[in-house]
């Protein structure tokens, strides 16, 4: 096992028990506000100091990531349970009308990131979490889709493939029951890719006001609050960053020791 499974995998097991004590625990009310103690650095009384408004910033980023997690792992849900079939239906049909049909949809998502869809849902249905899950979703699908059809069109010219449709098998049958359980390793992969991605875009969308609303805590918001607050109170900025910075790159790392352990090939590489 690499080490950059190992390390991925406990800097993500870190933010995840983060994520899940925060149900049960937190130093402080994540929303209280305690105007005399504003601004304190970090410290015995408050581990990562306060906010403006004088909120427990350590509560706040154990209850951030509960929502960075929840955002993500929603919004790669989406991508990978519509993008998934797309794909296997356009590579089953390769080269007729619905495969067109899907990847020239796939290619006018693309055209629009995930901040533009995002702002286009809004404009309709206003800010919050769910709406930033749908966007990061949808931004999400053609993703999924094209790794799966790329993925599926070389297995379609294996033998075992063959062997299936001379036994009476239809394409749908193939695709669920040969196809992707050999392209499901890669898509464990993407997926990892993808929910370092979702948690960058909902702190994006967060910072820009797009994201979970006040009074729940995110760590793109807190990012936002404390853009004008750098040069006294440089922990407001710090803190969340870091959290991001950690998390991605947790989940970065796992995603590149997973494909090396998954893939045969790259097995005995080590490292």
């Amino acid at each position: 096992m690499s080490r950059n499974l190992i390390l991925g995998g406990l800097l993500s097991a870190l933010v995840v028990l983060a994520a899940l004590t925060s149900f049960l625990w937190t130093p402080y009310d994540h929303a209280a506000m305690n105007i005399p103690a504003k601004l304190q650095t970090p410290g015995a009384a408050h581990w990562f100091g306060t906010d403006h408004f004088g909120r427990d910033m350590f509560s706040m980023i154990m209850v951030g990531a509960r929502t960075s997690i929840a955002v993500a792992l929603l919004a790669v849900g989406i991508g990978m349970g519509l993008g998934v079939p797309l794909g296997l239906a356009a590579a089953a049909r390769r080269g007729t009308w619905a495969d067109e049909v899907i990847m020239r949809g796939n290619d006018l998502v693309f055209a629009f990131p995930s901040l533009v869809i995002a702002i286009l849902i809004t404009a309709v249905f206003g800010p919050g979490a769910v709406n930033a899950i749908i966007a990061i979703g949808i931004f999400n699908i053609p993703v999924f889709a094209r790794v799966t059809r790329g993925a599926a069109l070389s297995l379609w010219e294996r033998d075992f493939i063959l062997a299936a449709r001379v036994a009476g098998k239809g394409a749908a049958r193939i695709s669920a029951e040969h196809i992707l359980p050999n392209v499901a390793n890669l898509l464990i992969v993407q997926g990892t890719i993808q929910f370092s991605l979702g948690i960058l875009a909902e702190a994006g969308l967060s910072y820009v006001g797009l994201g979970a609303q006040p009074p729940t805590p995110s760590w793109g918001r807190m990012l936002a609050d404390a853009q004008t607050m750098v040069s006294f109170a440089p922990h407001m900025a710090l803190i969340p960053g870091v959290a991001i910075i950690l998390t991605v790159l947790g989940l970065n790392l796992m995603g590149d020791g997973m494909r090396d352990w998954l893939d045969p090939r790259l097995r005995g590489r080590g490292g």
